[in-house]
C-alpha cells in the first residue's frame, strides 16, 4: 500500500471504532469534535508532509524490513543519519504545527521494541522479535498511526507494581491462555492515542521478579474490545466550542492526552512482546526513553521557533521592536532553542547500532538534551510573555471585538502602531498565549517538564552514563597520584 494522504488519515480514523468520554459524555464521533479536532489535523500534517517531494528525505525513509518508502514515523533507524533527520524531521513539523503531532511516541517506542525484543529471545529463546517484526511490517504497509504507551497511573510510588493496595495501578497480564494473554489497567497521559490505529504497550519501570505479571509488552488496535479513553483537560479548552477562531490562538492545530483504560482486554500471541522477563522490563524502559528524551530536541525547539516569530511580530506590533532589550531578549530566546537543537542532534550523531542492527542514540545526551528541555522552554515562555505584554491575557473575547458597539471602541483604544490592523495585534498575542499558557502549552511548556520522565529520572541517568570513574582516573593521572 503506498503512503497514505492526510485525507485517507482522517477517514482511516473515522473509520475506527474508539470508546472516547469527554466532559461526561460519550464522543460519537471524534474525529469532528471541535475540540479534539486540532490534535487530528496535527497528526495529517505528517501524512500531508510525506506526499511532498521536497520533504520526502525528511518525512520518509526506505525500510529495512520491506525496502519500500515508507513515513519515517513507522522506520526502524538504519544509521546515525536516520537519528539526525529524525530529529530534523520533528523540527520541520513543530514549525508547521506549532504543537504535539503525536506520532513520536509510537516512533521512538518501536526502536526499544525492536531492539529490545532481540536481545531478550536471545536469552531465552522467545519468539518476540519475530512477533514485532511482523506487526512493525503490517504498519509500515499501511500507513499507520502507533501510540506508543509507558506511563502507568503508579498510586503509591514508594511502592513497587505488585505491592500496590489496587493490582490494576500498573497494568499486568490478569490471565495467561493458550492463544494469549488478558490485560488490565491503565496508561495515563497517551499523547496522540485517540488518533491512532494501533498502541504498543510498555511497562513504565525497572521490575524484579514479583513482578513477573506486570513486566509486559504488546501491540492491540486502539478500538480493541475493553478499550475506553477519558480525555484530560486543558486550559482554554472550551474556546474552540465559541464558533470563532481569534480567541483560541492556533485555531487549526493542537494536541490532546488521554487517561487508557484496558478492561480484560485480549492480546493474542503473535503480539506479545515481552511476557514475564522482568530484567528485560528495565532495558526497554532506558532505551524508549532515551529516543524519546532525543525527540524533544526537535519538537520543542520547532515549536520554540514559532514562539520566538510570534513574539518578534508582538514587538513589531507594539512599536518597540527597535529597543536594545527586547533585541537582546529575542536573541537569548534563540540561544537557548538552538542549544536544545544542539542536544538533539549531538546525541543522533554520537548514535550506535545496538544488538539487533537499529541504531540508538548516545544515550547521555539525550538525557542532557531533556535535561535543558526541563528547563530552556521556560525560560522563552518567560520572555516571550515580557515581549508581549499584559494585553495577552486581558485582551477582550472575539464576541466583544464582533460587537457593533464594542468592537469599534476595542478598536480605537487597543491600536498601537499606525497600518497595523487591532485584529492582527490581537490574533498574534492570543497565538502567544496559546503557546505559553493555552492549550499547545500542554504541548510546549508543561510538557517540556514531565514529558518523557521526569527530570530526576534524566538526573538518575546522566548519574548513571556519566562515567565518573573514568573522570576521576583522567585527574589522577594529571596529578601523578598513583591508582
Amino acid at each position: 500500500m503506498a503512503l497514505m494522504t492526510g485525507e485517507q488519515y482522517i477517514e482511516s480514523i473515522r473509520r475506527l471504532n474508539m470508546q472516547v468520554y469527554l466532559f461526561g459524555k460519550k464522543i460519537d464521533s471524534p474525529v469532528d469534535d471541535p475540540i479534539l479536532r486540532p490534535s487530528l489535523n496535527s497528526v495529517r500534517m505528517t501524512y500531508d508532509l510525506a506526499q511532498l517531494p521536497e520533504y520526502q528525505d525528511l518525512m520518509t525513509a526506505r525500510s529495512g524490513l520491506t525496502g519500500e518508502r515508507v513515513n519515517r514515523f513507522t522506520h526502524i533507524h538504519q544509521s546515525t543519519e536516520d537519528l539526525v533527520k529524525k530529529v530534523k524531521m520533528q523540527r520541520l513539523l513543530g514549525q508547521q504545527t506549532a504543537a504535539c503531532f503525536q506520532r513520536c511516541v509510537g516512533m521512538d517506542a518501536f526502536n526499544a521494541v525492536y531492539s529490545t525484543t532481540y536481545e531478550t529471545d536471545g536469552k531465552y529463546g522467545t519468539h518476540y522479535h519475530e512477533n514485532f517484526k511482523k506487526f512493525a511490517t503490517y504498519v509500515q504497509e499501511h500507513d499507520l498511526t502507533v501510540d506508543g504507551a509507558m506511563t502507568d497511573p503508579k498510586g503509591d510510588r514508594s511502592k513497587a507494581p505488585h505491592a500496590q493496595a489496587d493490582p490494576d495501578l500498573f497494568l499486568h497480564v490478569a490471565e495467561r491462555r493458550p492463544d494469549g494473554i488478558v490485560v488490565r489497567g491503565a496508561k495515563a497521559h497517551q499523547t496522540g492515542a485517540l488518533n491512532s490505529h494501533e498502541i504498543i504497550v510498555m511497562p513504565t519501570i525497572s521490575m524484579g521478579p514479583e513482578d513477573k505479571d506486570y513486566a509486559v509488552s504488546f501491540a492491540v488496535p486502539a478500538d480493541a474490545e475493553g478499550i475506553y479513553m477519558i480525555i484530560g483537560r486543558q486550559s482554554c479548552d472550551t474556546r474552540k466550542l465559541e464558533g470563532g477562531e481569534l480567541d483560541v490562538g492556533n485555531s487549526e492545530f493542537g494536541g490532546v492526552e488521554a487517561l487508557v483504560i484496558f478492561d480484560n482486554v485480549f492480546v493474542p500471541n503473535e503480539r506479545i512482546f515481552l511476557n514475564g522477563e522482568t530484567e528485560f522490563a528495565g532495558m526497554l524502559v532506558e532505551r524508549f526513553a532515551g529516543y524519546h528524551r532525543q525527540s524533544y530536541g526537535g519538537c520543542k525547539v520547532g515549536v520554540g521557533d514559532v514562539l520566538i516569530g510570534a513574539a518578534a511580530v508582538a514587538a513589531d506590533y507594539n512599536g518597540c521592536a527597535k529597543a536594545s532589550h527586547i533585541k537582546d531578549k529575542l536573541i537569548e530566546m534563540t540561544h537557548l532553542n538552538e542549544t536544545l537543537y544542539c542536544c538533539g542532534i549531538a546525541c543522533s550523531a554520537e548514535g550506535h547500532p545496538t544488538a539487533s542492527g537499529n541504531y540508538i542514540i548516545d544515550l547521555l545526551l539525550a538525557n542532557v538534551c531533556k535535561q535543558n528541555v526541563t528547563r530552556f522552554p521556560y525560560e522563552i515562555v518567560r520572555l516571550a510573555e515580557d515581549i508581549a505584554g499584559g494585553l495577552m491575557v486581558t485582551a477582550p473575547s472575539e464576541a466583544d471585538f464582533r460587537d457593533p458597539r464594542l468592537g469599534p471602541v476595542i478598536d480605537k483604544y487597543l491600536r498601537a502602531v499606525p497600518g497595523v490592523r487591532t485584529e492582527d495585534r490581537l490574533r498574534i498575542l492570543r497565538l502567544i498565549e496559546n503557546l505559553c499558557l493555552g492549550t499547545a502549552a500542554v504541548g510546549y511548556r508543561t510538557e517540556s517538564m514531565h514529558g518523557a520522565g521526569s527530570p530526576q529520572a534524566q538526573r538518575i541517568m546522566i548519574a548513571r552514563q556519566g562515567n565518573l570513574e573514568m573522570k576521576k582516573a583522567l585527574a589522577k593521572k594529571l596529578a601523578h597520584i598513583q591508582a
